[in-house]
């Protein structure tokens, strides 16, 4: 599959981008060695390929949920530059 300057001028239209005219030519090689990457990788026989997330076989190490620490506003918020009920408080950032 090629794509040609065209096919450039409405993907970047779709994306709201804006592309120069001198890079629609580059892009639309660059987008076609990428389809044809693609092509060739729908070429591979994966059948039985189990779907994976990693290629080395593991098993993430986890903690155990419990309750090891805190309940200590007063201290956690001493450094605040202001504080009000145990919480920091913040400037407004949306009017």
């Amino acid at each position: 599959m090629s794509v040609d300057k065209e096919t450039v001028a409405k993907i970047a239209r779709l994306a709201r981008v804006r592309v120069d005219e001198s890079h629609k030519e580059p892009l639309a090689k660059e987008l076609s060695n990428i389809l044809g990457w693609i092509e060739q990788l729908s070429e591979l026989d994966t059948e039985g390929v189990e779907p994976m997330t990693s290629v080395v076989s593991m098993k993430l190490p986890l903690r155990d949920d419990e309750v090891t620490d805190g309940g200590y506003p007063d201290r956690v918020t001493a450094n605040a530059p202001e504080g009000a009920h145990g919480f920091y408080a913040v400037p407004k950032v949306v009017e």
